[in-house]
């Protein structure tokens, strides 16, 4: 496997287990995607995106969602299996 393949695969891991953990944060805290955006201070249709893994987000955006979530960035990004 060339290694751009192996970082291709990488980033569409860790945008799929933080799409869920994303969501699963805002349901555990019954929050709407349009509260959690409101209170992140983005778009709920980038909400949206973030959650069905269609855009990856920046650091800044992965923070901010944490913040909002009363959470820490590290927990949005860490695999559910992890320890």
């Amino acid at each position: 496997m060339r290694t751009a393949d192996v970082g291709q695969r990488c980033h569409c891991v860790i945008r799929e287990i933080f799409a869920a953990n994303l969501r699963k944060c805002r349901l555990r805290q019954g929050l709407s995607q349009e509260e959690l955006a409101h209170r992140a201070k983005i778009d709920r249709t980038y909400v949206s995106a973030l959650e069905r893994g269609v855009h990856a987000a920046s650091i800044d955006v992965v923070d901010r969602l944490a913040v909002a979530l009363n959470s820490q960035a590290w927990e949005l990004l860490r695999p559910e299996d992890s320890t």
